[in-house]
């Protein structure tokens, strides 16, 4: 491929002149090839451009533009079809994502430890030195780090008639959150190898003089590695989910207000915030059906296996977007239990969390709708709204 093909490309980047592109139809295997198609397009001063939100056929917006389309030479067109670049651009964005999800799910879990008066002791260093994951580490330690010098902890430490042990969704969140961390890491791996390598169909070797046919193009490893992303980001909501419902039911909750009500029996509190987590991890559930196991034969079988990673890619963006708000919710939830705690305080680390809760939602004072509530902390968390007080612990 010429370099100007490349260099047109930028320059449409730089008017911030993008093809429309569909979100669907390709099945992972000789590339995303209708999602090249369409980005392909305008090259040749076809397709549509989006100008303020709205496709405007190509050859218009060029030639207000002043650009001139191109013609392409041989091969050029096959180079710029050919390649698994579109599923492997989705995979390396939803990473980010999904690594600030688990972020999200280790400031969270640490606030409902204090809002439940949960224990410490499943932090310890020394139980995860014996199973050396390195995400469970990680988790353990940012928890950890987040409690220390809470004064919440601390009341009910040498209480002999607290509970033992926790449930679960508390004592192996370290676990099942570092479980999640582990699989973002092995995805990133393999989005990372497929940054550097050679996907094109034949491939060129000029050294040599050859031109040879190849399976470069098979989305299969990235396929998997989103099925695996989608499968990890909805078990930190499932046990995200398990957290909120404990802080909201009386039964579980060590002397929490029902649903965190102010009038209980007269207020609703926050009751109806954990439908709407328990309806996001259903759906969740059910997107994590993997889309790589799946296959239909393309090309009048010529292709008779194919990866639909771009399938896969899909619906893991439904799920980090549903998960965000799951987490949201557990935040603003665990935030009014830490605070039904008072006088005692919570740990410098918690504090800043809670205080981030605050800038996006007030405390509750009575039944509202909480619909802008839970978007507000979304975005937060998918901003990147808890990383400098998560990392300021690792």
């Amino acid at each position: 491929m010429r370099p100007e093909i490349v260099e047109f490309l930028i320059e449409l980047l730089q008017r911030d002149l993008l093809p429309a592109v569909p979100s669907q139809g390709s099945v992972g295997a000789s590339g995303d090839l209708a999602q090249f198609a369409h980005l392909a397009l305008p090259v040749i001063g076809e397709g549509h451009l989006l100008v303020d939100g709205k496709q405007v056929p190509s050859a218009e917006v060029l030639s207000d533009a002043g650009i001139e389309p191109l013609t392409l030479e041989p091969k050029e067109g096959l180079s710029l079809l050919n390649g698994t670049e579109g599923m492997l651009a989705r995979g390396c964005l939803a990473v980010d994502r999904a690594r600030r999800l688990a972020d999200a799910a280790d400031a969270a879990c640490a606030l409902s430890v204090e809002a439940l008066l949960a224990s410490t002791v499943p932090l310890d260093p020394r139980i995860h030195a014996l199973r050396p994951h390195p995400g469970q580490v990680h988790s353990a330690e940012t928890m950890a780090g987040l409690l220390e010098g809470s004064e919440i902890v601390a009341s009910h430490r040498d209480d002999m008639t607290h509970a033992v042990q926790d449930a679960y969704s508390l004592r192996c969140a370290p676990q099942v959150h570092g479980a999640v961390r582990d699989s973002i890491d092995h995805a990133a791996t393999v989005f990372g190898r497929e940054l550097g390598a050679v996907v094109d169909n034949p491939i060129v070797f000029p050294d040599d003089g050859d031109v040879i046919s190849g399976g470069n193009f098979h989305g299969q490893p990235l396929a998997i590695a989103l099925d695996l992303l989608a499968i990890a980001v909805t078990e930190l909501g499932s046990i995200s989910e398990r957290r909120t419902d404990r802080i909201l039911d009386p039964q579980h909750s060590s002397g929490l207000t029902p649903f965190l009500a102010h009038q209980p029996g007269v207020e609703s509190g926050y009751m109806l915030a954990q439908y709407t987590a328990a309806s996001l991890v259903a759906e969740s559930r059910i997107l994590a059906h993997p889309a790589s196991i799946d296959s239909i034969p393309t090309s009048g079988s010529q292709e008779d296996h194919v990866s639909m990673g771009w399938g896969a890619a899909r619906k893991l963006d439904g799920i980090l977007d549903n998960i965000a708000r799951v987490l949201a919710i557990e935040l603003i939830c665990a935030a009014e239990g830490t605070e039904q705690r008072a006088p005692l305080s919570p740990a410098a680390g918690t504090a800043a969390v809670l205080s981030a809760v605050r800038s996006e939602v007030a405390p509750l004072d009575g039944d509202r709708s909480f619909s802008g509530d839970i978007e507000a902390m979304a975005l937060l968390i998918s901003d990147g709204g808890l990383d400098h007080i998560v990392h300021s612990e690792e």
